[in-house]
């Protein structure tokens, strides 16, 4: 590895760790009676509303509709992942100090399937939680699913959802470029110098 590769392992490793004080991803809903929106903001080990009731105010909505509450100790998911992002920081911070490209380049791997996988983990959760719908609903409209979107707004009745990733989940993704930048700086040959 380049010392300047190096450098950013480190940086990206570090980065990393902000996912456990910022939120990674944050779900709004806007609709006529709620003008001011709802939201849930998803922490590396909770669930939290936007505001102080949001997260009551959306279970107490869902639970007309059939959908399961939300509850964050229900959750697998999030026990799991402030231990997983633990180790990948660790990883990281060796692989940053060995300075070897090869473990750079399996850290970087490993970085991409964790990330696919967890947004393959949080489609399947949303697909769940909006076909798995309890057959004495108040409100049941036949064909009706209320999946949120994995990314970007989706109209849900006369609510508009929107999925983002929020300040955690963004500074994870500079951590992955940084990544990626660092193993294109240790695999690129070097400009010949003329004698």
């Amino acid at each position: 590895m380049t010392r300047t590769a190096r450098w950013l392992t480190l940086v990206a490793a570090l980065l990393m760790a902000s996912a456990y004080v910022l939120p990674l991803w944050r779900i709004s809903l806007i609709a006529p009676q709620y003008p001011e929106g709802l939201g849930m903001k998803i922490r590396i080990d909770n669930i939290v509303g936007v505001k102080e009731n949001d997260l009551n105010s959306i279970n107490g909505l869902n639970h007309y509709i059939g959908m399961k509450r939300i509850e964050p100790d229900m959750i697998p998911e999030l026990k799991i992942m402030p231990v997983l992002l633990g180790v990948l920081i660790a990883a990281g911070l060796g692989t940053a100090a060995l300075g070897k490209r090869l473990p750079l380049a399996i850290w970087g791997g490993t970085l991409v399937a964790a990330g696919v996988g967890g947004l393959y983990d949080y489609w399947r959760w949303g697909y769940d939680y909006g076909h798995d719908l309890a057959d004495d609903a108040i409100i049941k409209i036949p064909g009706m699913s209320y999946q949120p979107p994995l990314l970007g707004p989706k109209q849900l009745l006369n609510f508009t959802a929107t999925s983002w990733p929020d300040s955690g989940g963004i500074l994870l993704v500079l951590a992955g470029l940084l990544v990626a930048v660092a193993l294109w700086k240790s695999y690129r040959k070097p400009a010949h110098v003329a004698s």
